[in-house]
């Protein structure tokens, strides 16, 4: 493939809160009139009334990205000022309790409310989606294959989502945990061929069971409308640059994988069983215990991982432009991720003497705060 076929697209969802309490808000139809003035097709809703949902353009690299997510951040943030109300980019509310909530009335939605009874109506959680642009069809099922490998590593890199209805649920990301409660979730299943996948998901459409593989949410999964492969399993950052650093490894892992195919090589597949013990070993710890190196039959620490991932992907970072975000990978675990961070600050402010209300408040402040720090 040329370097044009490594396109990038990020989308994510964004929960609405009140300005000064952090409360969950649901979002005024003049608001989402406001943003959708401004950002052209860029903006829609969500499932839920307070999430509101953006989409990059098809960016050429990830400077573009960059760009246009800013902008898109901006804008949201912007429009939700005038109704006292701000963004955060967070997979699960603080302290929000999701039987408060009401869904969007939308066909789509209230077909998914018939559909999925009560398991939809926990679905109060946020997800960022990455799209990389595989034209052939073959090849993307290929890459789907191989890249299945690397889900866990990317959930545990973007874990952002430890609290529920004000708990600490002792995970990373509890985000994962509701989501999983939907059908069609999940690592992907292995493909042989790109008919193969055609075959298999065409006989829930022939049957009338979903009209479309958007209703197949695969932690990866070929796009319905776009030629490009779909990483969904990573919890949403609340600041900008780790999400575009989260993209761009994803653009050089596709980028990656293409060179070995393309050289009669590939990366071990492993069972599924195997990689999912990896993927709730990122769901429930995040980086701070390891995953499971199975080559080595090992467990090895998630910052050791990542130095490793960022030196087998720096020729195509190179290629592709986005040298800087694939260093900043190799420092995240260092740092901790968003759920480390949220945990400190809730200690903080336990610490200073705030009771749990209180604390769970300075949570989300501190998330708000992050979420304009690059814009």
């Amino acid at each position: 493939m040329t370097e044009k076929a490594y396109t990038l697209g990020i989308e994510e969802e964004y929960l609405l809160v009140d300005r000064q309490t952090g409360a969950l808000t649901e979002a005024p139809p003049e608001l989402m009139d406001a943003c959708a003035a401004k950002l052209e097709g860029q903006v829609s809703p969500e499932f839920l009334q307070c999430q509101i949902e953006i989409g990059t353009r098809v960016c050429p690299d990830i400077a573009a990205a960059r760009e246009d997510l800013r902008r898109l951040r901006a804008t949201v943030s912007d429009c939700a000022a005038s109704f006292g109300l701000t963004p955060i980019a967070v997979s699960c509310h603080p302290f929000a309790d999701w039987k408060d909530q009401h869904h969007t009335d939308k066909d789509r939605y209230n077909q998914l409310a018939r559909d999925l009874g009560g398991v939809v109506r926990r679905m109060l959680i946020c997800g960022m989606h990455m799209h990389v642009g595989i034209p052939d069809d073959e090849t993307r099922i290929d890459l789907m294959n191989q890249l299945s490998y690397f889900l866990p590593h990317l959930l545990a890199l973007s874990s952002s989502s430890p609290f529920w209805q004000g708990q600490d649920t002792g995970l990373a990301s509890y985000r994962l945990t509701v989501f999983d409660n939907l059908p069609r979730t999940g690592l992907p299943p292995r493909f042989d061929s790109y008919a193969e996948y055609e075959r298999t998901t065409g006989t829930l459409i022939d049957l009338g069971l979903i009209e479309d593989t958007t209703k197949i949410w695969w932690d990866l999964r070929p796009s319905h409308r776009f030629p490009t492969l779909e990483t969904r399993i990573c919890d949403v950052c609340p600041r900008m640059e780790d999400a575009l650093t989260l993209a761009a490894t994803v653009q050089c892992l596709v980028r990656h994988l293409t060179r070995l195919r393309q050289s009669n090589l590939r990366w071990r597949i492993y069972d599924r069983f195997l990689v999912n013990e990896n993927r709730w070993r990122a769901q429930r710890y995040g980086v701070n215990e390891g995953l499971i190196d199975f080559g080595r039959r090992e467990i090895v620490p998630v910052a050791e991982l990542t130095a490793e991932l960022v030196e087998i992907l720096a020729e195509d970072a190179e290629a592709l432009g986005c040298m800087a975000e694939l260093a900043r990978l190799a420092g995240i675990p260092g740092r901790g991720t968003s759920s480390d961070r949220q945990r400190e600050v809730r200690a903080a402010a336990l610490a200073a003497g705030a009771d749990e209300a209180d604390a769970m408040q300075a949570v989300v402040q501190h998330l708000i705060e992050e979420f304009h720090a690059d814009l």
